[in-house]
């Protein structure tokens, strides 16, 4: 079977059924599960499916779907994650050679720089250490890194001399992760200087998008960090259209 007539089927079955297991269309198909991990990679990098340990999912995936069947669960450390991963595609797509992308530190963001199309030619300017390890594992990203001292809480470099690199760049994208955030009181942090780093990043780009996970929306941390209007976009595992992010739509903010 040629990969269209291969890849043409499995988002067949995304479509009915949501999700598909890798085992199961591998036998379906009489081919190995390395060929269909690396079709559903493709589906996934395109766009066309949420690719995750053993399967895929449906676009259209939120949290009220029922769980998956106890033999499809991915191990419990996997599980947690899927979220992030969730996340990381959503952003994955919206990045385009030639951009110039900031990143605050996390594990979203280190979710994100594996799943970066190959062909991508790209710079992203971090100065998280997981992340930077990813980026320049890709064979077309331009990394430029903010140096200074490290956080060992957030993995992050900050400190002056990091500020003042991100100032003097104009980034098309800041994609930060957000680790608190309420319609009233805004983005917020506990760490103060990872803060810092945070505000100079989104105050050096055009577009900003918050990367969040559901259980950060409505909760606030000691140390603001910016007004909600501050954000272009938000990024999060649940369906757009769902009701915890209605007030954010309210407020004029993109919803992904």
């Amino acid at each position: 079977m040629f990969k269209k007539e291969r890849q043409a089927y499995i988002l067949k079955q995304i479509t009915e059924h949501q999700k598909v297991v890798s085992a199961d269309i591998s036998q379906q198909m009489n081919v190995s599960e390395d060929t269909i991990r690396r079709d559903l990679q493709e589906l996934a990098n395109k766009g066309k499916l949420i690719k995750v340990h053993g399967g895929a999912l449906s676009l259209a995936y939120t949290k009220e779907d029922p769980p998956l069947p106890e033999y499809e669960k991915a191990p419990p450390e996997q599980e947690k994650s899927l979220p992030e991963k969730i996340i990381a595609q959503k952003a994955a797509r919206l990045i385009r050679s030639g951009m110039f992308v900031m990143t605050s530190g996390g594990s979203t963001t280190a979710q994100l720089a594996r799943m970066l199309p190959e062909d991508l030619k790209a710079t992203f300017i971090s100065g998280s250490i997981q992340a930077i390890v990813e980026f320049t594992r890709h064979p077309s990203i331009e990394v430029i890194i903010i140096g200074d001292k490290v956080s060992k809480n957030g993995k992050l470099t900050v400190g002056s001399e990091a500020i003042a690199k991100i100032r003097q760049i104009k980034a098309d994208v800041c994609l930060v992760e957000v680790q608190a955030i309420d319609i009233q009181n805004g983005i917020s942090e506990i760490d103060w200087e990872i803060a810092q780093i945070k505000k100079a990043m989104i105050e050096s780009s055009q577009k900003v998008i918050g990367l969040c996970k559901s259980d950060k929306i409505n909760t606030v941390r000691p140390v603001q960090l910016c007004p909600v209007h501050n954000l272009h976009s938000i990024i999060t595992e649940l369906d757009a259209s769902h009701e915890l992010l209605s007030p954010y739509r309210a407020a004029g903010i993109e919803i992904i």
